[in-house]
């Protein structure tokens, strides 16, 4: 399986409450910040859910 490294582009301040549930479940917590995860069916579903938010790149 490949891995994604995610990078918090936008705040979510001004996002919804399951947003920014979302986006503390994958680990992002301030703009700049990235994270490495295994591809998987339910990262892919979070990362729809934000995309407006992060930019993601296969490492």
């Amino acid at each position: 399986m490949a891995r994604l490294r995610i990078t918090q582009i936008r705040s979510e301040i001004t996002q919804s409450r399951s947003h920014r549930g979302t986006m503390r479940a994958l680990g992002l917590r301030r703009i700049g910040r990235s994270v490495e995860h295994e591809e998987s069916p339910q990262l892919a579903g979070m990362l729809k859910k934000v995309s407006h938010l992060v930019k993601v790149e296969e490492v």
